[in-house]
């Protein structure tokens, strides 16, 4: 069973768990990433009624925290951004990350009027780029990546919501 809860129902770290454990798969994503995953779980918790619970959700899968996702809804009504979308290890390859990011989809366009989302992952995360093209994102540009390089390439999609 899978169900979409919100941030403020879970305890300060649960964001930050999740990142660690969806990227365990490379050691140097945690190396060069942890500070900004402890940031953005400080963030969301200190700002639960304001942010976290109106710009992202939980996804329980069987009754475990299984991922998360956010956007910044801040560039409205030209564009949202999705920011983190991970799937915790033990739920990776069965579907949910796709589950949740429909979810996702389909609260923006609810929430907000808004002409396109966008995303940027990187040549490391391939599984996210199938993700995002399959629920409709197209790849609008590759970028060098100089500030992480082991990721390789920052590639951006956009799906036209209007």
């Amino acid at each position: 069973m899978i169900e979409f809860k919100k941030i403020s129902n879970f305890p300060r770290g649960t964001l930050y768990n999740q990142l660690v454990d969806a990227y365990s798969f490379h050691s140097a994503c945690k190396t060069y990433w942890d500070e900004m995953w402890k940031e953005y779980d400080d963030f969301f918790y200190s700002n639960l009624d304001s942010i976290a619970d109106q710009c992202g959700f939980i996804t329980v899968i069987d009754g475990i925290a299984g991922g998360h996702i956010s956007w910044d809804p801040r560039k409205r009504p030209h564009y949202i951004s999705i920011g983190h979308n991970c799937i915790i290890t033990d739920f990776k390859g069965n579907g949910y990350g796709k589950i949740q990011l429909q979810e996702a989809i389909r609260r923006i366009i609810k929430q907000y009027d808004v002409e396109k989302i966008i995303v940027t992952t990187n040549e490391l995360t391939f599984p996210a780029q199938k993700n995002y093209e399959s629920v409709g994102f197209v790849k609008t540009a590759q970028r060098k990546n100089t500030d992480t390089p082991f990721a390789g390439d920052y590639i951006d999609y956009e799906l036209i919501v209007k």
